[in-house]
């Protein structure tokens, strides 16, 4: 399996999902408890949109092959992850993020599926790479494209009240500001829409006496 270096977009996103699989985002309850949720999780969010079709499912086929130690390298790669998005100081980001490309190859050309005719940049994994050689990789060329081309500010805490979660924010205009839009931002819109009916109820009106 190979990751393009353009293909920060995607990458910094696999890296958000991951963090917020943590049992302090999901009050208690660890989204990647065993090796089957790895392998959902890769399933779920391992093919790049437009990305080479010899690449679909690479990542969850993977994910199948994983151990035990497999799965306690992932827990304690998001760990790292969250630490950086958590801390983003620009130097610190790229030195960390370089870190977790170790398992790469080095940067090689490969054909753009997109654009006949046309090659990019790639990151080819070593031989006999794991899940979390696979997803270090992914989540390490995330952290740097989004560092190198929309800045550190876009590493960010969820502003829902009662969320713990974490992003990166690849949006074009750089406005995010929920881990899970779907989840806490539909929250703090019932929180703020039942506020609003509150503050709106007439007062009790009291009889003449």
């Amino acid at each position: 399996m190979q990751v393009a270096l353009n293909d920060y977009v995607w990458a910094a996103g696999i890296a958000t999902e991951l963090v917020n699989t943590t049992a302090e985002v999901w009050r208690g309850d660890d989204r990647l408890p065993d090796l089957a949720a790895l392998v959902a999780f890769a399933e779920l969010h391992g093919d790049r949109p437009g990305g080479d079709d010899d690449a679909r499912g690479a990542l969850a086929e993977l994910a199948r092959r994983g151990r035990p130690a497999d799965l306690r390298a992932v827990h304690a790669l998001r760990t790292t992850v969250r630490d950086l998005i958590d801390h983003p100081d620009r130097d610190r980001l790229v030195a960390g993020a370089t870190r977790l490309t170790s398992a790469a190859r080095g940067a090689t050309l490969i054909p753009d599926p997109a654009h006949e005719g046309r090659i990019r940049w790639a990151v080819p994994l070593r031989d006999g790479a794991t899940i979390a050689d696979t997803l270090s990789l992914i989540c390490g060329l995330g952290v740097l494209g989004v560092v190198h081309t929309l800045g550190e500010r876009r590493f960010r805490p969820c502003t829902a009240p009662t969320c713990r979660g974490a992003f990166i924010d690849t949006t074009r205009p750089g406005s995010r500001r929920y881990c899970m839009p779907g989840l806490c931002g539909n929250r703090v819109n019932v929180a703020n829409h039942r506020a609003r009916q509150g503050n709106a109820r007439p007062s009790a009106i009291r009889p003449p006496y």
